[in-house]
């Protein structure tokens, strides 16, 4: 009597997102529903002062208080989230595009210029990047777009890095050298073969600089650097309220709450993306 053995893979059950990154991502849809349609969120004027209401707390009629020239604090934050979030994304594209292709090809040709690659990414890692952000826009010169460029340009040794690191994970892979025995191009290679096994980390760290981009350009907005008064930019949000902290606690806790919840939110997504890497 002949027996007969099947043998059959488990299919690994797909894991739900967990409370915490639903909530998390439930915020950052409303952060992207502020910056595309801000009007639809907020119906006052950002920009209307009305004197005699100068520094009102938290009510009905004012979510987030007043402002020392009575201009509504939601209506201000809310309508503020465009440009926060205009350089936010504009200066995580600009670290994730340069960093990306230059870590993919120093880690796949290597050679002399992979070693001078690295050398230099890690100079502009031993500083600080707040302060590379901070040299480069001194250069540039003030504005919103100029702290993007900024910011960005002070990350993108950060995603060369875990590029190259990543395509070197996979350049020795046994499809990879099956390829390169086909008389498969470098380029198909990387741009078939490579590039899509090493985007997982790559956009999970996308999505964590996200938050520190977020931090950066509200800091440095905070310091004078981003879009000129009365334009309700984050961080000149809270730099209008340090002088009022005693006599009007919201008008830098709350916005400065909403940047936190957002650079949270991001993190938790992040970590999401990272573990569910991890697990395939």
């Amino acid at each position: 009597m002949s027996q007969t053995i099947t043998l059959t893979r488990r299919a690994r059950p797909f894991a739900l997102p967990g409370a915490a990154t639903m909530l998390s991502l439930s915020l950052l849809a409303l952060v992207i529903g502020w910056a595309l349609l801000p009007a639809a969120f907020a119906s006052l004027d950002p920009l209307l002062a009305d004197p005699r209401q100068a520094l009102q707390a938290p009510s009905a009629a004012h979510w987030f208080g007043t402002d020392h020239l009575g201009r509504d604090l939601y209506a201000r934050t809310v309508h503020g989230t465009a440009l926060s979030m205009q350089a936010t994304t504009l200066a995580v594209l600009i670290a994730l595009l340069l960093g990306a292709v230059l870590g993919t090809l120093g880690g796949y040709f290597g050679g002399r210029a992979d070693a001078v690659l690295m050398r230099c990414v890690e100079v502009l890692m031993a500083i600080p990047p707040l302060l590379l952000a901070m040299a480069v826009i001194t250069v540039l010169g003030f504005g919103t777009l100029n702290i993007a460029l900024a910011v960005g340009l002070s990350s993108v040794a950060v995603f060369a890095r875990l590029s190259r690191g990543e395509v070197l994970r996979w350049r020795h892979s046994v499809f990879v050298e099956a390829a390169q025995a086909c008389g498969v191009g470098h380029w198909t290679i990387i741009a078939r073969h490579i590039v899509p096994h090493a985007a997982g980390p790559v956009l999970a760290l996308a999505a964590l600089e996200f938050g520190s981009a977020v931090l950066a350009v509200s800091s440095l907005s905070f310091l004078g650097f981003g879009a000129p008064p009365p334009q309700p930019e984050w961080g000149l949000l809270i730099a209008e309220g340090r002088n009022f902290m005693v006599a009007a606690w919201w008008y830098t806790t709350l916005p400065g709450l909403v940047v936190a919840a957002v650079v949270l939110a991001s993190n938790q997504v992040a970590r999401h993306l990272h573990e569910r890497g991890q697990h395939r």
